[in-house]
């Protein structure tokens, strides 16, 4: 976990960060989750995209597999305006869907069966979406988890979704983090910027590492104070959705997540509704994406027990 790792992760998507297509219905309060019991454990290869984000197959009505993208950061699945399409899906609503930039009114469309590996669920409403490019048919998002744990397995290139379960820190392998439930998603509850209290969200929807103004101002101070005022250096991106915008490449000196600690580390500030969506506009706050999360060999999200599990490479 070198700093050069994870500057090249970020360098090689400055022109074009992919951040989550959707954040459906988000004004909504996430339901209460229940473990489902009944549900049986999963485990599916999956594929990385041109933009490094994690790629499961996905049935949609007895037809595919189709390449749904999982996002953490988003609260419910969504499909592609080109699926809806493919499969003749028909529209007789529409609803407002919040998204990194903010919110966009769009058709919501019923899938009859909707099938993960061994899990199935049926009447499924998703919103459609007009996703970039012919590779993401879908968003699968956190309303599969109800309660259980999702395994990131970067080094296996698998996923799986399993029962909660306690885990334990081990020093030099292991890191296991307290979160809170927050409109769906996990948010990291112990950690902190130099000392100073942070919020974290785990977004595998995200390629870049955001943060917001509060956090930016934060580091600027620090800079400031030890007689650095460097000029801000831009990058254009763009969310998976063809909305673009701007942002200013920020270098955090000391970032604490629990037990772990990553110094040096650099992310994207952009002041966006993202940080509205999840009541992150006041406080220093940070939305982990994929640049960081891939430098670990899993990340395990337990929805039940509330906490993260980061395992070394």
């Amino acid at each position: 976990m070198t700093p050069t790792r994870r500057i090249a992760a970020l360098g090689l998507a400055a022109a074009g960060v992919a951040l989550p297509a959707g954040r459906a219905l988000a004004q909504q309060r996430a339901p209460l989750e229940l473990p489902d019991e009944d549900a049986p454990d999963t485990e599916l290869a999956t594929r990385e995209s041109r933009n490094e984000h994690m790629l499961a197959p996905v049935s949609i009505n007895g037809q595919g597999p189709f390449n749904f993208l999982l996002d953490t950061g988003a609260n419910i699945s969504c499909v592609s305006n080109r699926l809806m399409q493919r499969l003749s899906l028909t529209s007789g609503e529409s609803a407002p869907v919040h998204t990194v930039v903010g919110v966009r009114q769009r058709p919501i469309v019923t899938l009859d069966h909707l099938q993960v590996g061994p899990r199935n669920r049926r009447n499924v409403r998703a919103p459609a979406l007009p996703i970039k490019g012919p590779e993401v048919d879908g968003v699968l998002g956190v309303d599969w988890l109800k309660g259980q744990r999702l395994v990131l397995d970067f080094k296996g290139q698998t996923l799986e979704i399993t029962r909660s379960r306690q885990d334990e820190s081990k020093p030099g392998k292991v890191v296991v983090v307290p979160a809170r439930r927050r409109k769906g998603q996990l948010t990291i509850v112990d950690a902190d910027l130099s000392g100073r209290r942070i919020s974290a969200i785990i977004d595998s929807g995200a390629q870049g590492t955001l943060c917001n103004g509060r956090l930016r101002d934060l580091v600027r101070a620090s800079e400031r104070r030890a007689g650095r005022d460097e000029a801000p250096r831009w990058v254009q991106m763009e969310t998976l959705a063809g909305e673009q915008f701007t942002g200013e490449s920020v270098f955090l000196p000391f970032l604490r997540l629990g037990g772990l600690h990553l110094g040096n580390v650099q992310v994207t500030y952009a002041d966006m509704h993202v940080f509205d969506i999840w009541d992150l506009k006041d406080s220093p706050a940070l939305v982990i994406g994929m640049d960081l999360l891939q430098q670990f060999e899993q990340v395990a999200l337990d929805f039940g027990r509330s906490q993260v599990r980061f395992d070394f490479t």
